[in-house]
C-alpha cells in the first residue's frame, strides 16, 4: 500500500480546549508516549462532525498537564475552539514501535478470546484502562491484561488464549 493510500486510523490524542489567544490547543494524549507529538509533522484531525482535515504541527509542548499543540493556520482562539473534540489521528506506519509482547488497543479490540481449554468467551469489545492493569471486556468475561492470565495473542488469527480464574467469567444464572 503506498503512502497516499494508507489510512489515518490510529488515534493519538483528542483536542480538549483552546489554550491562550494565539490558536494553540490542549490535547489529551491517547498514547503512552506523549513526547511523540514533538516528532510529528502532520496529522489528520477528525472533527466531531466527522469531517477530516489534514493539519501540520508547527509546535508541540509536553507537560505534566498534557500536550499543547499549535497547528499551522490556526491563529486565534476562535479557530482553536472550532477544533474542540477533534481526534488527532496518524497512520499506522507513523506509530512508535512497541516492545515485543505489547499491543495497541485497536489491535486487541475485535480479537476472539478463548480459555486454555477451548471455551469461547466472545469478542473483545472494549479495553478498560486502569492504573493497575488494562481489562479486556467480552460478553462472557472481564480479562485482566496480565501475562499470568493472557497466555497467547495471535493477531494473524484474530484470537487470544487466556487462563482465567473462575470468578472472572460471567456464568449464566440458573434456577
Amino acid at each position: 500500500m503506498g503512502e497516499t493510500e494508507e489510512p489515518w486510523d490510529l488515534v493519538v490524542g483528542q483536542v480538549v480546549a483552546p489554550f491562550g489567544i494565539e490558536g494553540q490547543v490542549k490535547v489529551r494524549p491517547e498514547t503512552d508516549a506523549p513526547d511523540r507529538f514533538r516528532l510529528l509533522d502532520r496529522v489528520c484531525l477528525e472533527l466531531p462532525s466527522g469531517e477530516r482535515r489534514m493539519a501540520r504541527i508547527e509546535a508541540a509542548r509536553v507537560s505534566s498537564k498534557g500536550v499543547t499543540v499549535h497547528f499551522q493556520g490556526c491563529h486565534d482562539r476562535g479557530q482553536a475552539e472550532a477544533l474542540r473534540g477533534a481526534w488527532v489521528r496518524i497512520r499506522q506506519s507513523m506509530a512508535l514501535p512497541l516492545l515485543e509482547g505489547s499491543y495497541y488497543l485497536h489491535q486487541i479490540v475485535g480479537l476472539r478470546a478463548f480459555t486454555v481449554d477451548g471455551r469461547d468467551l466472545g469478542e473483545v469489545t472494549e479495553v478498560i484502562q486502569s492504573s493497575a492493569n488494562d481489562v479486556y471486556v467480552t460478553a462472557d468475561a472481564m480479562i485482566p491484561a496480565l501475562r499470568t492470565v493472557v497466555k497467547e495473542i495471535d493477531l494473524a488469527r484474530g484470537r487470544m488464549v487466556v487462563d482465567l480464574p473462575p470468578e472472572e467469567t460471567r456464568e449464566e444464572a440458573g434456577p
